[in-house]
C-alpha cells in the first residue's frame, strides 16, 4: 500500500491537511495579487485615518476618539467584504473556481484557508490606520486585552461575509455591484467613526441588526473606556453573522452541479 493511500480521506487529519495545502496554494496563486492588495490596504488605512481632518478642521476630543477608534473597522471592510467576493468572482471567470472544486480537500478548508489569508492581509491597514489616526487626533488608546477576541471576531466576519457573497452570487457583475454598495453605505451611512447619536435614530436601529456598526463597537470598547455600551450585545450579533456567513458558504461550495 503506498503512503498516500494510507492517508486519512476524512476526519481532522485529512481537513487540517486539506486547510494546508489550501493556504499554500492561496499563497502560490495570488502572490502578486496579494502583494499589491496588501499596499492597497495600508494606503487605504492611512488614508481614512487623515481624511476627516480635512472636513472638520476642528474635532472636539470625543469626536477624535470616535474616529480613531472607528478607522480599524473601516479598514477592514473593504478587504473582506469587497476585495473578497472580487477575488473569488474572477475566479469564477478564469475558471481556477471550478479547479479548485476538483481537489482532494474539505471544501470548508479551501474557504477557511481563504479566510486565513485575506485576515492576515487585512491586519496591517487597520493597525496603521488605527496608530496614524490616535496620533492625527491627539487620541490617548486605552488596549484592553479585549482586543484579541474583537480583532479575530471582526476579521472573521468581514472574510466570512466576503466568502458568502463570493461563492454565493454567481455573476461576477452583480459581484461588483453589492461591492460597490456596501462601501457606499459603510463609508457614508453607517456610525462606524463617528457617534450614532449623528444619525437618525431608525437607521442606528437598522445597523443595531447589521455587521458593521457593531464591528465598531467590540473594537471602540477594545480600544477605549466610556464610548460604547451594549458590547455584549454587539458580540452576540457578530457570531450570529459570522456563523451564518460560514455556513451558507460552505452550503453553497459543498452543493452538486
Amino acid at each position: 500500500m503506498s503512503a498516500a493511500a494510507a492517508l486519512p480521506r476524512s476526519g481532522p487529519e485529512h481537513w487540517l491537511r486539506g486547510y494546508r495545502h489550501m493556504l499554500a496554494f492561496e499563497v502560490a496563486s495570488s502572490r502578486q495579487l496579494l502583494g499589491f492588495m496588501l499596499a492597497i490596504q495600508l494606503l487605504l488605512g492611512a488614508g481614512m485615518a487623515v481624511l476627516y481632518g480635512f472636513y472638520l478642521p476642528v474635532i472636539p476630543p470625543r469626536l477624535g476618539a470616535f474616529i480613531a477608534t472607528g478607522t480599524p473597522a473601516l479598514a477592514l471592510i473593504p478587504v473582506g467584504f469587497v476585495s473578497l467576493p472580487s477575488v473569488i468572482a474572477n475566479r469564477k471567470l478564469d475558471h481556477s473556481y471550478d479547479y479548485v472544486r476538483t481537489l482532494p480537500v474539505p471544501r470548508s478548508a479551501s474557504i477557511a484557508a481563504t479566510a486565513t489569508v485575506f485576515t492576515l492581509l487585512v491586519l496591517p491597514g487597520a493597525a496603521v490606520a488605527l496608530a496614524l489616526a490616535s496620533w492625527r487626533y491627539g487620541v490617548t488608546l486605552q488596549i484592553s486585552p479585549m482586543i484579541v477576541p474583537a480583532v479575530l471576531l471582526t476579521s472573521l466576519v468581514a472574510t466570512s461575509a466576503g466568502a458568502a457573497i463570493g461563492h454565493g452570487v454567481s455573476d461576477p457583475m452583480i459581484t461588483a455591484l453589492l461591492g460597490n454598495l456596501i462601501i457606499f453605505l459603510a463609508l457614508l451611512f453607517t456610525p462606524v467613526v463617528f457617534p450614532p447619536s449623528q444619525y437618525p435614530t431608525w437607521l442606528v436601529s437598522v445597523h443595531g441588526a447589521l455587521p458593521f456598526y457593531n464591528m465598531a463597537i467590540v473594537l471602540r470598547a477594545a480600544l477605549s473606556v466610556g464610548l460604547v455600551t451594549n458590547v455584549a450585545r454587539a458580540y452576540a450579533v457578530l457570531g450570529a453573522w459570522a456563523l451564518a456567513a460560514l455556513a451558507f458558504a460552505a452550503w453553497v461550495v459543498s452543493r452538486r452541479r
